[in-house]
């Protein structure tokens, strides 16, 4: 993308997500999940689940932030935290940047605020899956500190195709300081 078809970086912010941005939020999911390449799903939620699941999100206290430009989602990362006590420790991760607004530094700007905020609610552990032919989403997670734990064969079968997933995890300590990366330590804390 060049010069002149990126939109311009500055305008964004990043704040929590609030019922304010449940509309948008959702045209954002949609039009990544219809790109069949890096979520799960193949078409968002019905509004009606997907505001479900931010208000829960939001009453539960996990992390979910939105990148937002004048009034439109162009992006979004959170954290879900496990519902069994034994595994409370423990969220989930996701993300997705509209297409325009990726390889800026977006993806980066969203995961370490939402990793600071995991940090502050006493997670120990976020984990994630990635298809393994998204390069740029891969290096983007060990570059703020999740390392590789395995390999989830034929994770997701899209269009007939079966494609690998790559699951990752980033540790903080009993003292909240990430365990596995001194470059996340030092640039995001």
């Amino acid at each position: 993308m060049d010069a002149a078809t990126s939109p311009n970086m500055s305008g964004i912010g990043i704040e929590p997500i609030a019922a304010a941005h449940i509309d948008s939020f959702h045209r954002a999911l949609d039009l990544i999940a219809r790109e069949k390449k890096y979520l799960s799903m193949l078409e968002a939620t019905p509004l009606p689940q997907t505001r479900e699941f931010v208000m829960g999100m939001i009453a539960n206290g996990n992390p979910q932030f939105v990148a937002v430009s004048g009034e439109e989602v162009v992006g979004w990362c959170d954290i879900s935290r496990h519902f069994f006590p034994s595994h409370a420790h423990r969220g989930k991760l996701g993300m997705g940047i509209l297409r325009a607004y990726r390889g800026q530094g977006l993806g980066q700007r969203l995961i370490e605020t939402t990793l600071r905020a995991a940090q502050d609610a006493d997670f120990a552990r976020v984990e994630l899956d990635v298809y393994e032919d998204n390069a740029r989403a891969i290096a983007l997670y060990e570059k703020v500190g999740f390392a590789r734990e395995g390999i989830v064969r034929r994770a997701a079968r899209i269009d007939g195709r079966f494609i690998d997933a790559i699951s990752m995890a980033l540790l903080f300590d009993e003292r909240g300081i990430l365990v596995s990366s001194s470059f996340f330590e030092q640039a995001l804390f």
